[in-house]
Order: structure tokens, then sequence, then C-alpha cells
């Protein structure tokens, strides 16, 4: 193999011209990222932001509404560097701007998980048709197309920077599953998982590598109704472990695929389901 630097082609005359050889990324750090988190108020968004940050990375916590829960979780999270941002992620230019104005605080973008999401019951059989779109439209701006935003935003601010880069989605069980009160759910997460794939195809030759967990029942705020009400039992039941996940299990996972070590990861979906859902 030559080792002269550049590669040669040939110019109008027919004369090689030298053309400069792509730079070199370096390696992708372990420690001191600068991360945003999407959805980052309570539950899992919480968890994976403390995560993060106990790992030595500097996060942005993105909230939509719930301010003074993200401010809990901006409080409770370890190191210094970390950021508060809120953004509507509905429009396309709030997911725009969250991931530039998580960018500018913190100097850069090198890890992006898309947590935020809607999960509003929407059973087919009693729902009313103006609800049913209404809900439909709710979960595609959220689910889908604001993490496709964003993943485009914070892609081309790692491609700039030139250093790679980790994203990972939030996914679900009921993709595979099924989700028969909430149909606009299961389908938007099945896209996600789907967008992910093909953004992981189209980012490597960036060194940025991109995955999806996917997560049954965690022990969350936003379905503790559920595992408190009569179908609690029933719900721990589906898993042979007899509980749910806790966030801390799932956020787990979500700092290790956005390690340096899970690189040839990319474009897999991680089932995290506790054995309730298997597939092959």
């Amino acid at each position: 193999m030559p080792t002269d630097p550049f590669r040669h082609s040939a110019g109008p005359s027919g004369t090689a011209a030298p053309v400069p050889e792509p730079a070199a990324v370096p390696p992708f750090p372990a420690r001191g990222r600068r991360v945003l988190v999407s959805g980052a108020s309570r539950g899992l968004g919480r968890a994976v932001a403390l995560a993060f940050a106990a790992n030595g990375d500097r996060v942005a916590v993105h909230y939509g509404t719930r301010r003074a829960e993200a401010e809990k979780t901006l409080a409770g999270l370890d190191g210094d560097g970390h950021v508060l941002l809120g953004a509507d992620l509905a429009a396309p230019e709030g997911a725009a701007g969250l991931a530039d104005a998580a960018g500018e605080a913190l100097g850069g973008i090198d890890v992006l998980v898309n947590n935020a999401a809607v999960n509003l019951p929407h059973p087919p059989e009693s729902t009313a048709f103006p609800d049913w779109v209404d809900a439909w439209r709710r979960h595609v701006d959220v689910n889908l197309l604001a993490t496709a935003h964003l993943s485009h935003r914070a892609a081309h601010r790692m491609i700039e920077q030139g250093t790679g880069g980790r994203i990972v989605n939030v996914g679900s069980r009921g993709a595979f599953r099924g989700e028969p009160g909430h149909p606009a759910y299961g389908a938007t997460k099945a896209a996600v998982h789907a967008l992910g794939q093909s953004l992981a195809v189209a980012l490597a030759p960036y060194d940025i590598a991109v995955a999806s967990v996917a997560p049954g029942f965690i022990e969350t705020d936003r379905v503790a109704h559920r595992l408190t009400g009569p179908e609690g039992e029933a719900i721990r039941a589906q898993s042979p472990f007899g509980r749910v996940a806790e966030p801390a299990e799932i956020a787990a996972a979500v700092r290790w695929l956005a390690s340096p070590e899970a690189r040839w990861s990319s474009g897999t979906v991680m089932d995290l389901n506790g054995a309730s859902y298997l597939r092959t």
C-alpha cells in the first residue's frame, strides 16, 4: 500500500492531481461527552440523564412542559456543565431549535438519546374518529417526526465536528407485540426502529453508530396507574421474573449503546423486556 498521504486522480489534462485523503476520525471517547437527552424531565429520560452524568458526561436535559420536574433531574446530576432546555418537539422548528441550542450550550453533540414520546390511549373500537385522528397526529409528530428531525440535526453537527457520534432511540416492545389500546404508539415505535436502522447504514461512514432499545413495561410515573390498578399483577406476570423493569436497567443499556465498545451494535434493536416477549 502506498504511504503517500494523497491519493491521485487524473485531471482534465490527464495528469495526476493530488486529492487529500479524508481526515481520520479520532477514537470515540468513553467519558466527557456532550449528551442530549430528549424527554428527560422524569421516568426513563431522567434515569438516562443520571446514567450519563454519573459516567462523567455533560448532559442537556430537555423538557416539553414539565419544567419543574426537569429542574429536579438537573439538580440530581453528578458533575457540572449540564444544561436545561425546553422545546416543543411536535413542531419541526422546535426539534431543530433544541438540537441547535444543545450544541451551542455544550459546545457540540456527541450523543443523542431520542427518548421523548407521547402514549395516549385510543382504542379503535371506542375512540371517536376526530379523537382518533388527533391521537395519530400527536403520536406521529412527537414519537416519529421529532426523532427524525433531532437525529438529522444532531447528525449534521456530528459530521461537522468530525469526531463521530452515537444516536440511541427509545423504541418499544409494543412495536412487535402490538398495542391494542395504543395502536399509534406501537406503529410509531416500529417506525422509530426502522428509522434507526436506515440511519445506521447512512451514517456509518462518519463513525456515527445508531441503535434502538425496545423496552417492555418500566416502573415510571407514566404507567404507575396501570401497575397499581387491577391489571398490575397481570402486567408483572408477563415476565418470568414477575416484575417490570427499573428505569436504571434500561438506562444502563442506553449508555452502553453509546459507548465506544458498542460501535458494532449499530443498527440493532435491543430487546429489554425481561423475557416477556421473545422474537427471532
